[in-house]
């Protein structure tokens, strides 16, 4: 398997979009935006938490780009921006044939252990039935 070479802007927007998606409240935010657009208020309304930690959930959410704030008269609706999982989902990708490649080395070994079992109780009933005559 080859590296992944990744740019150092790209390596620290992934880094980024990984540190946002590390928490639960921001991952429910974004499932919130992926329904479409919310203010802070609607995207605030299901936690128990002070503005200013919503606020800071938001910033980092930001920073990342995962969400953009427009200006829509006095309201500034969040908006997500799928872009940064994209690029988490293209990292992903890249590990993919490791993963398969570990499934089927596992599904083989399962095979295999119970192919074992199989056998070794065809055998064990085997021996009973003869020590029975």
């Amino acid at each position: 398997m080859t590296a992944v070479v990744i740019a150092e802007d790209d390596e620290e927007r992934l880094s980024a979009t990984f540190a946002a998606l590390a928490n639960s409240t921001r991952r429910a935010m974004l499932a919130r935006l992926a329904e479409g657009p919310a203010t802070v208020g609607e995207l605030a309304e299901p936690f128990a938490m002070t503005m200013p930690a919503i606020s800071k959930h938001i910033r980092v959410l930001e920073r990342s780009g995962l969400i953009v704030q427009g200006q829509q008269g006095q309201f500034r609706p969040c908006v997500i921006d799928a872009a940064p999982l994209g690029e988490v989902s293209a990292w992903a990708e890249h590990y993919r044939g490791l993963w398969e490649s570990r499934f089927d080395q596992l599904d083989g070994y399962l095979e295999t252990l119970v192919g074992s079992a199989a056998e070794h109780n065809k055998s064990t009933k085997k021996n009973k039935e003869e020590g029975e005559q």
